[in-house]
């Protein structure tokens, strides 16, 4: 399956309320890079944050329902 980050988070705890909310959606989804970032957040920028990924298939539905829920910037 192929999946796209759609947004970037610096903190674990609003990264996990986005995914709670697609995965209850039923969006196929998860969290890329979380661990590392949580043991060492000075790593963060170059990481690029903790990554939300999505199924490119469930892109469009995962993007309006953020949007519905002013989790977007």
């Amino acid at each position: 399956m192929d999946y796209i980050q759609i947004r970037s988070y610096d903190n674990y705890i609003y990264a996990h309320i986005v995914l709670s909310m697609l995965q209850d959606a039923g969006i196929n989804c998860h969290l890329k890079d979380e661990y590392t970032i949580t043991i060492d957040p000075l790593l963060s920028p170059a990481l690029g944050g903790i990554k939300l990924m999505v199924a490119g298939s469930q892109l469009e539905r995962a993007l309006k329902l953020m949007e519905q829920t002013g989790n977007v910037d």
